[in-house]
């Protein structure tokens, strides 16, 4: 098994589904492919590149993925997952607004460069919205290197766009509540 890291995000609605739903939606999709997986918490960050844009949430998801994935595969399977959510390259802006962004942080320890994949991310050490939820959850499957490098990257970003709104099912029960209805995925 390969352990992998995933950095997810979303601004923008689809379907009449918020962000927070089609973050529920993903990760749903997700639990399919990734074997013990652990979910952090949800973090609403101001856009990074183009900031003329609705705030983000952003979570992160660790797991395991079969020893015959390959980098490629599971990009083709986030990809998908990205188009059924309602992702459509073809018509966004780089950096700009998208129902789902999902991203390959980690691989193993497999270093690629390619045209369309680069692990690890090229700009990782710079998001402060991945690292902070990464550092929430490989505590129990990370070891100290990883961690280590994460923690030393996060001490020079600034902090202060990031909040942390807590657990994705904790807060999709709060917001059907709200609403007076169960939410759905």
């Amino acid at each position: 098994m390969k352990r992998v890291l995933l950095g997810l995000g979303s601004n923008k609605s689809f379907s009449n589904k918020a962000p927070l739903q089609l973050l529920a939606g993903a990760v749903e999709e997700l639990n399919r492919v990734l074997v013990k997986a652990k979910i952090s918490s949800v973090y609403r960050t101001r856009a990074m590149y183009v900031e003329n844009q609705d705030d983000f949430y952003n979570m992160t998801a660790l797991g395991f993925v079969a020893d015959e994935m390959t980098p490629q595969g599971l990009l083709q399977i986030t990809q998908k997952i990205e188009a059924e959510f309602g992702r459509d390259r073809s018509k966004e802006i780089r950096f700009g607004p998208r129902p789902l962004d999902i991203d390959i942080e980690l691989f193993g320890d497999e270093k690629i460069n390619s045209p369309d994949l680069e692990i690890p991310h090229p700009r990782v050490k710079e998001r402060a919205f991945v690292l902070v939820p990464a550092l929430e959850i490989l505590d129990e499957y990370s070891d100290k290197s990883i961690r280590d490098e994460f923690k030393s990257s996060l001490s020079s970003l600034d902090l202060s766009d990031i909040e942390k709104l807590g657990k994705l099912d904790l807060l999709l029960e709060n917001q059907a509540v709200r609403n007076g209805s169960k939410s759905e995925f």
